[in-house]
């Protein structure tokens, strides 16, 4: 397991369900609809911390998650690029995002296809 991983704090579907005060139903849609990003850690579907921001889910999030998936990522390899350490933007495509860095990120983003 990367090192992000084990360092990243981690939320569990019903973590989210009582922090944004929604649904299960309406958690998994905003994970299906790429709102948030989720992986599967141990077994158990979650989604990092870092891609929320006062209880909802990052603005910038959505759209750089499909340019990633339209670039053939995994949900899996998504969560994992945007957690890892990039050089080029000199810290985490998510800490890039949450620092309104987010043209920046998907250049880097759309360059990976």
């Amino acid at each position: 397991m990367t090192e992000h991983v084990q360092t990243t704090e981690w939320l569990t579907v019903p973590d989210l369900v009582e922090l944004m005060g929604l649904s299960v139903s309406r958690v998994r849609r905003l994970i299906e609809d790429r709102h948030l990003g989720a992986k599967r850690v141990d077994g158990v579907l979650k989604v990092p911390a870092s891609f929320l921001k006062d209880g909802q889910p990052l603005g910038e999030l959505r759209g750089t998650l499909i340019v990633l998936a339209d670039d053939g990522f995994s949900d899996e390899e998504s969560v994992d690029w945007l957690l890892a350490e990039e050089e080029s933007l000199g810290t985490s495509p998510i800490e890039a995002l949450r620092a309104g860095r987010k043209a920046e990120v998907r250049r880097v983003a759309q360059a990976l296809a």
